[in-house]
């Protein structure tokens, strides 16, 4: 898959960065601009990860491992939020079983767009009741669901 850095120039209009972006931009907006109705021309971009995001989601992920029972790892309860979140794959595991298995929150992995998606959908596993149910199993389903929603309040609104 290419890739084309491109930057406003001193003139206001976007160009590419340098010598092989100027060249790739130019084909991209001579393809764009000939296209027939009916034609088809995929794009896929990339949102730079913003670090605040990556920051308050790490954060988050802190405050929560701090306020639980079940892990004495942060990274093993990452991994769990993970799956639990949907952001994983199966793979057979060593018995021939189906096993799932996080996939790399890397910045380069994942764009700003999808890190975001990623950490609201750990919020809403978070929240379910099987979640709020291992990670403090002495707690009633009020007192699990308050304890949740006082660990993630301060997250809501930063990261919309």
């Amino acid at each position: 898959m290419s890739s084309i850095t491109v930057i406003r120039d001193e003139m206001g209009k976007l160009n590419g960065l340098g010598k092989k972006d100027r060249i790739a931009w130019a084909r991209f907006v001579k393809i764009m601009k000939e296209l027939e109705p009916g034609e088809l021309f995929q794009v896929r971009f990339w949102f730079p990860r913003e670090s605040w995001r990556h920051r308050k989601h790490f954060a988050m992920l802190a405050q929560v491992f701090d306020a639980q029972e079940q892990f004495d790892d942060p990274d093993k309860l990452r991994k769990w939020l993970e799956i639990g979140a949907g952001y994983c794959e199966l793979l057979p595991g060593p018995h021939g079983k189906m096993v799932e298995v996080s996939k790399s929150i890397a910045y380069d992995k994942l764009d700003d767009a999808e890190f975001a998606e990623h950490h609201e959908a750990v919020k809403g596993f978070l929240r379910s009741e099987h979640s709020r149910r291992f990670l403090w199993p002495h707690m009633g389903e009020t007192q699990s669901f308050d304890m949740i929603d006082t660990l993630l309040a301060e997250f809501e609104k930063e990261m919309a």
